[in-house]
């Protein structure tokens, strides 16, 4: 009866299709020796899945709580997999360490192939066919693996955030991604800002990087052969840039939108268009 209801209520606040959620009989966690990640599953068949890092405070439980983009991509038949960061001291939520010059309190890139290969193996899809995508500092956190380890995701998909400073001089090797942002976001503005400190060249500054300079490296490690784009998209609720002329495998697109600090609507049909179209 407990199920039932539980399936019952996720149906009417979701407005589709009930979906399995976390792990086992109870809505709690998922466990494993290096964190908790919380799970939701499409009652049809499984594409693929999404692996998505939450923002500044937030946990995973509550980045699978928006209607917009869960309810799309689990009608896509996307499983949504939501690992929990790490605490922050006096109850400000969790985070990711990643930060350049901070200390590292957990090898996240560990962490979270650990959390697609349990997730793969708990919930029956591919560990092979998973975007890794994140909001805010859970974007920064998708721009460093896809920098530090590009081949432990099919693509990625950051939404507001990017780089810290100071810049990575070089990543990896080529990756598939496309990089969300809102023109008016204040809180990741696109030419970063300082956090803390007097400015970038403090050696305690807290300082977000800058996107173009984020893509402009994109375009270095995928090898584009120009800096002009080869594709504009205007039409729509975004204004897009591709560049095609790249590395054999690899993939870069940019994508506008007209507001803030937000996951903007309809963000995950375009980007799964964007990924199925690969």
């Amino acid at each position: 009866m407990k199920r039932f209801l539980a399936l019952a209520a996720a149906a009417w606040l979701g407005g589709t299709a009930p979906s399995h959620a976390a792990c086992g009989e109870d809505t709690g966690a998922c466990s494993i020796e290096m964190g908790t990640y919380h799970a939701r599953v499409p009652e049809g068949p499984v594409k693929g899945a999404i692996l998505y890092l939450h923002g500044f405070g937030g946990s995973g439980e509550g980045a699978l709580r928006p209607k917009d983009w869960v309810n799309t991509a689990l009608d896509r038949g996307y499983v949504l997999i939501a690992p929990d960061g790490l605490p922050y001291a006096e109850g400000r939520g969790r985070g990711w360490s990643f930060i350049p010059g901070r200390p590292k309190l957990r090898d996240e890139p560990a962490f979270l192939q650990a959390v697609r290969d349990d997730a793969a193996a708990r919930f029956g899809f591919t560990a092979e066919r998973v975007i890794l995508s994140g909001f805010s500092i859970g974007g920064s956190m998708t721009s460093y693996m896809a920098c530090d380890v590009p081949d432990s995701f099919a693509a990625y998909a950051p939404v507001a955030g990017g780089f810290w400073r100071p810049h990575p001089t070089g990543c990896a090797g080529p990756v598939r991604l496309l990089h969300t942002h809102g023109w008016t976001d204040g809180t990741v503005p696109l030419e970063g800002r300082v956090l803390r400190g007097r400015d970038a060249t403090d050696p305690e500054a807290l300082v977000q990087g800058d996107i173009f300079y984020t893509l402009r490296m994109w375009r270095e490690v995928n090898a584009c052969n120009q800096l002009r784009a080869d594709r504009y998209v205007t039409k729509g609720d975004f204004m897009r840039r591709a560049w095609d002329r790249c590395a054999d495998g690899s993939a870069l697109e940019f994508a506008l939108f007209p507001g803030g600090h937000v996951v903007p609507q309809g963000w995950a049909g375009m980007m799964l268009d964007w990924y199925e179209g690969l």
